[in-house]
Parts: C-alpha cells; sequence; structure tokens
C-alpha cells in the first residue's frame, strides 16, 4: 500500500516563517494566543477562534450557581413554516455568538436571528427561504451557528444555510449584503469539481472568518448508491465580495501532494471526505484547521484502494491562500465511519518546561491527537501499530493505524469477552452468547459480512459537541459516550447503485434482559492535564439506568452514566454541561447504539456545574427546557449569562439564565 508521509512539512518557506513569527514574538505570546471568549463577549461558535469554551467570568461561581435562574426565553419563528409546509425538525443544536451586546443565531430553517443579549428581545430576523428546498440531505433541518466579521465600514453576519447557500447579512439591520455574491449570496454548490446535486450537500456548522477570508465546509449524504459522490473541498470567499479566493482539495487532483494515495484512478470519482463539523483558527498564525471526514462510502473501500489522504486527516492551512501547511492523518483507508467529528481546540501548554503552541483533535475512536500547531509535528509520540485485516472481497485495509502513546484513551476501546456485564452469572452467560453471534476484537477491526460490533461505533466516543480548555490550569475537558454499534457488510444492488458491497442489516446492540451488553460507564467525563499527557480524573455522567439494575435484585452499582447531555463550557472555577434527562430531543452524544443506559426513570433537564478539579457535581439547575446546544456565556448591563439552544421542532428557541437582580 502506498503511504503520503503522516504529516508533511513541505511547505517549508510558510512554515519557517511562522516559526520565526513565533521567536520575534517571544514567550509571553503564548498565554495571549488562546485566552478564551474576550471581553465579556462570545465572538465565535467555541468562545474564540480555537475552539476552547472558555471564558475569564466569575459572576456565577461555585459559592452562588445555586442561585441561578431563568432570566428570559425566546422562540425561534419556525413553528409556523414547519406546520404551513409538513416540515419536520430535529434537535436545535445552535450555539449563539455574542458581539456588542447582540445575540445572533441561527435557527434549524436556517432562519438569522438578532436578540439583545440581556433581555432576550428579538431585534431582527432573517429568512432566507432555504427551507423551501425540502428538506437537507443527511440531519435534515439542523444547525449549529453562524459567524461574524467586523471591518471599518461594515459589520457582517455569515450563514451557511440547509439549501447550501453562503449568505452575508448586515449585522445591524438584518438586511442581506447586496455586493456579497449576487445580491448577498453564494451558491455553494457552483464551482466544485462536477456538478453536485443539491439535495445530496448542505451545510450544518458555521462558517469560520479569519481575517477577510470566510471559510465554509459542507456535509454530504452519507447514504450514497454510486462511488461518484459530491467532493467535500473546502472554500475560501473574500468576506466583502463573496469572491471564491482559494479551494482546499480535500481529495488531490492529478499531481497534488497525496495523489499517489488514491490507487486506480479512484480520486476522479470517489467524494464526501468533507469538513461537516467545527472548524478552528489560530487568528495571530494566520492558520485554519480542518478536521476531516470518511470518504465515500463510511464502511466499504474496496473501490477506493489505498490511504486515501486527505480523509480523516488534521490539516493545516493558510487562512489567506488555502496552502497546505502540515496535515496527519489520523485513520488510514477509513471503513469505520471515524470522521473527525469535532472543532480542534488550540491549547497552549507547557511540556517538560518547554512551551508549545498546540492543537488537541478528540476523535469518535476516542483518542485526543495533541500536535504542535505551527510544525505539526506531535507532541507525544504516536505509534503506528498493527490491526486486523479486512475479509471482505475485494477489501484492502491498512496494516496499520496510528495509536497516540498520550493522553491514554478517554473511552474503551475494541471489544474482550472481560468488557461484557457480570453483574450476575446468568447475565453473564445470556451476554456471552450475544457476543458469539458477531466478529470483534480490539480497536480498527473491520466491518465484516458476519457483522462485527465497533466500538466506539459511529456516534463516539466523541462528537460534534468537541472538548474545552482551560487556558489557565492547561486542563483538557471531554464529554463522550460509550456507543457501540454493528456494521454488516453485503453485495451492492447493481439495480440500486455501483457499488460492489455497501452496509447491510441492522447497527442497534441490546445487551441480556434489555440491559447494555457491556459494563458501564455509558457516558462519562474526563479531564486530563495537557502540560503532562496525563488523566486527571474521570466520572460518570449521569445515574442512567442504575435504578433498573437495582429492580433486578442486583446490589447498587453507583452512577453509570447515561442520557443526552450538550457540549461543555468552561468558566474560571466551573465547568457546566446540559443534560436532557429524560424529556426528549438533544441527544448531544449521538446514537448510543443500545448501550447508552438512556431508558432509566424519568429526570428533568439540568444545566449542571461540575468542579473542574475533582469532576463533582456541585449543583444541577432544573430547567423547564430540552437542553441541546452547547451553552456559552457572556456579560450584558453587568450580568453574566449562560445562554444554550433548547427543543426541536416546533418548541425550539434559546433559554438565558442569570443569577437574581438585587431588589
Amino acid at each position: 500500500m502506498t503511504r503520503a508521509p503522516q504529516r508533511n512539512l513541505e511547505v517549508a518557506v510558510r512554515t519557517a516563517t511562522v516559526l520565526s513569527m513565533v521567536l520575534v514574538l517571544g514567550t509571553a505570546s503564548l498565554g495571549y494566543a488562546q485566552q478564551g471568549a474576550p471581553d465579556g463577549a462570545w465572538p465565535a461558535y467555541g468562545g474564540d477562534a480555537g475552539s476552547t469554551k472558555y471564558a475569564p467570568l466569575d459572576q456565577i461561581n461555585a459559592d452562588n450557581v445555586d442561585q441561578l435562574q431563568v432570566a428570559w426565553q425566546w422562540t425561534t419563528s419556525d413553528a409556523p413554516v414547519l406546520a404551513e409546509n409538513g416540515l419536520g425538525a430535529g434537535a436545535f443544536k445552535a450555539t449563539p455568538i455574542m458581539v456588542h451586546g447582540v445575540l445572533y443565531v441561527r435557527t434549524s430553517l436556517s432562519l438569522v436571528a438578532a436578540i439583545v443579549a440581556a433581555t432576550g428581545e428579538q431585534l431582527w430576523e432573517f429568512d432566507p427561504r432555504s427551507w423551501e428546498a425540502g428538506r437537507p440531505t443527511n440531519l435534515g433541518f439542523n444547525t449549529r451557528g453562524v459567524a461574524h466579521w467586523a471591518g471599518p465600514e461594515a459589520e457582517h453576519i455569515f450563514v451557511a444555510t440547509g439549501s447550501a447557500h453562503l449568505w452575508a447579512v448586515d449585522a445591524r439591520t438584518g438586511r442581506p449584503v447586496l455586493n456579497f455574491g449576487t445580491d448577498g449570496r453564494i451558491d455553494l454548490t457552483a464551482g466544485l469539481r462536477r456538478p453536485v446535486p443539491r439535495r445530496a450537500y448542505q451545510v450544518i456548522s458555521p462558517p469560520l472568518v479569519v481575517g477577510d477570508v470566510v471559510v465554509v465546509g459542507s456535509s454530504i449524504s452519507d447514504g450514497p448508491r454510486n462511488m461518484t459522490a459530491p467532493p467535500g473541498d473546502i472554500r475560501g470567499f473574500d468576506v466583502r465580495t463573496g469572491e471564491e479566493v482559494w479551494r482546499f482539495n480535500t481529495i488531490p487532483e492529478r499531481d497534488e501532494y497525496g495523489i499517489e494515495t488514491w490507487e486506480d484512478n479512484s480520486a476522479s470519482y470517489t467524494g464526501n471526505t468533507n469538513v461537516w463539523s467545527i472548524m478552528s483558527a489560530d487568528l495571530e498564525l494566520g492558520i485554519v484547521y480542518l478536521p476531516i471526514g470518511t470518504p465515500t462510502n463510511d464502511w466499504y473501500g474496496g473501490h477506493r484502494l489505498g490511504d486515501n489522504l486527505f480523509a480523516e486527516s488534521l490539516v493545516a492551512v493558510d487562512a489567506a491562500t488555502g496552502e497546505r501547511l502540515w496535515h496527519y492523518q489520523l485513520v488510514h483507508h477509513g471503513l469505520w465511519d471515524y470522521d473527525i467529528p469535532a472543532a480542534p481546540t488550540l491549547v497552549d501548554i507547557t511540556v517538560d518546561g518547554r512551551p508549545i503552541k498546540a492543537v488537541a483533535q478528540v476523535t469518535k475512536q476516542g483518542f485526543v491527537y495533541v500536535f504542535d500547531r505551527v510544525t505539526g509535528e506531535p507532541v507525544w509520540p504516536i505509534e503506528e501499530r498493527p490491526v486486523p485485516q479486512s475479509t471482505v472481497p475485494g477489501e484492502r485495509t491498512s496494516p496499520t493505524q496510528p495509536f497516540p502513546t498520550k493522553p491514554v484513551a478517554f473511552e474503551p476501546q475494541g471489544v474482550t469477552v472481560d468488557d461484557l456485564i457480570d453483574y450476575t452469572p446468568e447475565l453473564r452467560s445470556e451476554a456471552e452468547e450475544i457476543l458469539s453471534q458477531f466478529e470483534y476484537g480490539p480497536l480498527f477491526t473491520p466491518p465484516s459480512m458476519r457483522g462485527t460490533i465497533l466500538m466506539p461505533g459511529w456516534g463516539g466516543g466523541a462528537n460534534w459537541y468537541g472538548a474545552a480548555f482551560d487556558p489557565e490550569t492547561g486542563y483538557f475537558y471531554v464529554p463522550s459516550r460509550t456507543g457501540p454499534m454493528v456494521v454488516q457488510i453485503v453485495e451492492g444492488n447493481p439495480e440500486r447503485g455501483d457499488f460492489a458491497y455497501v452496509r447491510g442489516g441492522g447497527q442497534g446492540l441490546g445487551g441480556p434482559q434489555g440491559l447494555p451488553l457491556f459494563k458501564p460507564p455509558y457516558v462519562r467525563l474526563t479531564a486530563y492535564d495537557l502540560n503532562t499527557g496525563e488523566l486527571a480524573w474521570m466520572v460518570p455522567f449521569g445515574d442512567g439506568i442504575r435504578q433498573r439494575i437495582i429492580n433486578l435484585g442486583i446490589p447498587d452499582p453507583g452512577p453509570v452514566g447515561g442520557g443526552g447531555y450538550t457540549g461543555p463550557l468552561l468558566t474560571p472555577n466551573l465547568l457546566f454541561l446540559g443534560a436532557t434527562g429524560r424529556r426528549g430531543g438533544g441527544r448531544g452524544g449521538g446514537r448510543g447504539g443500545g448501550q447508552g443506559g438512556d431508558r432509566g426513570p424519568a429526570q428533568p433537564p439540568t444545566l449542571r456545574a461540575f468542579d473542574k478539579v475533582t469532576g463533582a457535581v456541585l449543583h444541577a439547575t432544573e430547567l423547564p427546557v430540552t437542553p441541546s446546544g452547547t451553552p456559552m456565556t457572556y456579560m450584558a448591563e453587568g450580568r453574566q449569562f449562560i445562554v444554550m439552544a433548547y427543543g426541536s421542532g416546533e418548541g425550539a428557541g434559546l433559554i438565558g439564565l442569570a443569577l437574581p437582580t438585587s431588589p
């Protein structure tokens, strides 16, 4: 198998320039670049462009968090459109941004709203009528957020829609910026290397603004019928005019770097390999970090032999030109749907006395990969280790996969008999019988025609909600779900497409007597000290099916973890996550595949505040709605607010929490 280098410093001139900048700026700049959301605002999806999800605000703290209450509530305008047109929307997963005292958010139907941050009062709303194109691919009417740009003469909100258009909207008025593209919009299905059906191509995650360039990814159909699919190329557009500034080909063309990793001309027709999740950037260095997904199709690669760069790679590109600076492929020739699912987190750390501007990437397979974000050099060694090989005809798996030596994995990886539940000998015997029906083994055991248990499955491990980093302590926090699933490969139907093999059969994996097949915890929260690469602590998130286990006459196992949750939010002394309870919607951790333990007794949705040092829950604020988006925080009129999206479909909106005002 042909393999390009894992990381590449080919762009020597550019890399040398960046390195010289670091030396000139000196060690002091390492503490300045990524300090979280600035000046009481929240200007980007993850707080800052580096997605730390940290804000240095402490009006809400461990001493008074139990006094949090609802300050205001805002409802989207999606409901009438959904009702009148017979449409349906999933969980409202957006995280708003806040600049100059105004919140900006994209709804599930791709409407954009401006909201007074202190009161929840709506200022304006813009409807691009994206919903008229019908249900978007994959997750349907789904959304994560918007981006903001401010120049000396204008201030824009950028929204990339479910109908695959990029709009620039005046932040003050909500009206389209008419000199951007055509009357304020760009058709993102145009200008790619081949025609793209709109029904197979949309955008869920927010664009990313770096300088005068707005960068856009895509969400491409995960259920293709043919080997030829839309390409996942990343594009940068001029923030004022909408003119395309650059395009990074996630699948190389002709003589581009990495073309040799696509055998038999497969680069000419294979698609996907897209950034559907959130991108990050170092604004000082002018570098964008791209978390790239799996090629067409997720589970069988006999028609795309080779390592398949830049699939499932973390790629650093020049924000001004799109030029590749370095890359590292985290999965070779992917067959597990192990897309890189979340924003890379920019972290400034000190390892063995050496300050490092680093980037940490969480993955579905349960690893945290940490790189020098200037050079792409791993902070700790990454080893290529042998992995099991495929038995599916025509398939050729990579003989090795990259395993980081630090930090330790935050999720169980692979399957052994010892992982099965063993509360009683009878339950263990039933679990062994279920296990015997499938192929199983260590991480990266490939899909099979009998059916292979993957652990973690495609829902993670980690997923789109990502992680959070504390720039003061160097601690890194990862919520995750143990989500095993079964992947069975079957012969393709020539009347439905041209794949030789496709995924077939069910994906769920139940255990004996309705219990999960494997031992808990099923949802967990993990903290690492990234200055050492060591595990700080891990705690189960939620009781899960604890009471059901007790009802079977089994001694109390304690919290086993379970239920839906949001992404994390960090402040100087608290870590927040939303817990969805049992009122439906917002399962931030993805599908549990029968392992998630979400069928326990009814629990109210809450916003939980954790001690960052120990993982202990300090307080759980009961919510009148079900949280579904990652919370954010800011200051407005002297009060600190925590805001998060809630609900789905016709009952979605934002809820703002704050401490009581003085009488």
